[in-house]
């Protein structure tokens, strides 16, 4: 196998062994969401939580969408790989059943980007 095939491989991988990116994942299954949305849900860092969302569209996992002064982030429907994809649907066998993903859903559905971005 080509050492740069294998790379690329690793990196994909990579960017799936934490547990907040995961987290992401799962929550921009339920809905797009900008940076402040996703820091309020998460309770981490602004610079914690942008550095997750650059990783993931690195590899692309996700895509960012400008909506006026807001930038959406949201599952890559078309990804470059098919692998992602796949990776993408296979989410619930590995994950859907834990705690934390079912909090975060909960919070999704009520959080508001018009209150959480004017903190």
């Amino acid at each position: 196998m080509n050492f740069c095939m294998i790379e690329e491989k690793t990196k994909l991988f990579k960017s799936l062994s934490d547990s907040n990116r995961l987290r992401i994942l799962k929550m921009l299954q339920v809905k797009p969401l900008c940076v402040c949305e996703i820091t309020d849900v998460l309770q981490l860092a602004t610079s914690t939580v942008s550095r997750h969302l650059s990783i993931l569209r690195e590899t692309g996992f996700i895509i960012e969408e400008k909506d006026g002064k807001w930038v959406n982030y949201m599952i890559n429907s078309h990804p470059v790989d098919p692998r992602i994809s796949s990776i993408i649907s296979t989410l619930d066998f590995w994950i859907a059943d834990q705690k934390i993903i079912n909090e975060d859903k909960s919070k999704v559905i009520k959080v508001d980007r018009h209150f959480v971005c004017s903190k």
